[in-house]
């Protein structure tokens, strides 16, 4: 008997990847189309909706012959960005609003100053920050109140991108997100487990403007082959991209920890059933929603990695391509006092200062280019270690390794450093095509083809990476700390 294929689509932030994947994981094609990042004002982060939708359309054409079409299909994505699209037309009336966009920190400030952080953090697990997708939304309303009257009108949806293209996909049969992304909204109740009216009202958003909530691993829609490359495809799996690289890693026991690596850094440790305080500086965010109930996971948020490397290449062009990052990092033994505090759009997690810049310190006349793209990669791993220290700080999570997953994870020194600066193993993904991997086992088990007791039990890791000495190096990371302080606005939540 054949092994039934499954389709995932990873929309992302610097592209979409598209995978016809296995059960078992295996590769059988693969699809990428890179997606244009536009910053119309300083902090400000867009992308064209018709960009993202094209840039699926293309890869699935490449990757899937209708003739023979998978058994499922999973959706993952960048989570908090949002597209607002007409219900009957399906267009888009405005610019996607990139997680990474700072434009709303006034009104995250004015929420503050006016006490309201508390409650929404015990409601949602999260923070007043702009990454976050309401004041996206009340900034849009607020910007253009044309919208907000199609709004209460119940003309449109605004919704983070998987329920986009859930909503183009199925021809506008069915407007949805998962459980997983509508957590990362600040609408979304983690103990009543839906959006909530009052937390709706707190942001000025009609709630008819949101999309239902559907489970991560069920039947939410069924693609119209007139809309979606000629497929009739039931979509069984979604979830947010870091929720999907933590299914993907198998970390589906409480105190499993993963990091992925993509254009910002993500590190997630399961929770388990219920809703756990997140402690100063992280997240309380839902994992994936099974068989009816909500899993969680604690989160610590960097907004930067991949993203710097973006940066060398097409702002300072001090690389041409990102093959070049690994020899060059190596090529030096260390960054010759020279950090990078990538504070490109911000510091997220433990600090959340939205006011803070990105800055090179150390500088002297010794640093060469190879110096500056060795620091970005230690910045990587140093504010990996910030995060890691803060949960462990807050006395919920001890770890004894963590998987690693993302495009930067195939460098051997990043892993070797993450290791010695944790003191832990590190665990490096099989396949770096993590992320969409869970995508494809979540559409696996909302169609019934397998249990997430089946995948954890066949999840084998790639290559591990032991720290070189049991003691953290801490003279390098104490002078990092000073780094990151001398770019901070604020002190931290």
């Amino acid at each position: 008997m054949t092994e039934p294929l499954l389709l995932a689509v990873d929309q992302g932030t610097t592209g979409t990847t598209v995978l016809l994947v296995s059960l078992t994981g295996h590769v059988v094609r693969r699809a990428y189309r890179e997606i244009p990042v536009v910053h119309p004002k300083p902090a400000w982060v867009e992308q064209d909706p018709e960009a993202l939708w094209r840039s699926v359309v293309e890869a699935v054409a490449e990757v899937v012959d209708p003739d023979t079409p998978p058994a499922a299909l999973g959706i993952t994505n960048q989570r908090e960005t949002v597209v607002v699209l007409e219900r009957d037309t399906l267009r888009a009336v405005a610019p996607a609003i990139v997680w990474q966009c700072r434009r709303s920190a006034e009104l995250c400030a004015a929420h503050r100053a006016n006490g309201e952080e508390p409650e929404l953090r015990a409601r949602t697990g999260l923070l007043l920050d702009p990454y976050f997708s309401a004041t996206k939304i009340e900034w849009l309303l607020r910007e253009r109140p044309e919208l907000r009257a199609r709004a209460e009108r119940g003309e449109l949806c605004a919704t983070t991108v998987d329920g986009f293209l859930v909503a183009r996909m199925s021809g506008g049969r069915r407007f949805a997100t998962d459980a997983s992304n509508a957590s990362r909204t600040l609408l979304y109740d983690l103990h009543r487990g839906g959006f909530d009216a009052e937390l709706c009202a707190r942001f000025d958003i009609p709630p008819a403007l949101l999309p239902e909530v559907a489970g991560s691993a069920e039947p939410v829609a069924v693609t119209d082959p007139a809309a979606f490359c000629g497929l009739r495809l039931p979509i069984t799996g979604i979830a947010g991209d870091q929720q999907a690289a933590l299914f993907g890693q198998a970390c589906l026991t409480p105190g499993m920890a993963k990091n992925t690596y993509g254009t910002g850094s993500f590190v997630l440790v399961n929770a388990g059933s219920r809703p756990v305080p997140p402690g100063p500086g992280l997240l309380t965010t839902v994992a994936w929603r099974l068989a009816g109930g909500d899993h969680f996971a604690l989160e610590g948020s960097i907004f930067t990695t991949g993203a710097a490397l973006r940066w060398l290449r097409d702002g300072l062009g001090l690389i041409a391509s990102y093959t070049e990052v690994a020899p060059l990092a190596a090529s030096v033994p260390d960054s010759a006092g020279v950090h990078f505090v990538p504070a490109l759009a911000g510091l997220g997690a433990p600090y959340w200062d939205a006011g803070a810049r990105g800055a090179f310190v150390g500088l002297t006349g010794a640093a060469r280019r190879a110096h500056l793209v060795r620091a970005v990669v230690e910045s990587m791993v140093l504010r990996t270690r910030d995060v890691v220290e803060a949960m462990e700080a807050s006395g919920g999570v001890r770890l004894e390794e963590l998987r690693v997953d993302g495009g930067a994870s195939v460098m051997d020194l990043l892993c070797q450093l993450q290791a010695d600066q944790l003191a832990v193993p590190v665990a490096r993904a099989g396949t770096a095509e993590t992320t969409a991997l869970g995508a494809a086992w979540l559409a696996a088990v909302g169609a019934q083809l397998t249990s997430p007791e089946e995948l954890a039990a066949r999840y084998r890791p790639g290559q591990r990476f032991l720290p070189a000495s049991a003691t953290r190096p801490q003279v390098e990371y104490a002078a990092w700390r000073v780094a990151v302080d001398r770019v901070r606005s604020a002190p931290p939540p």
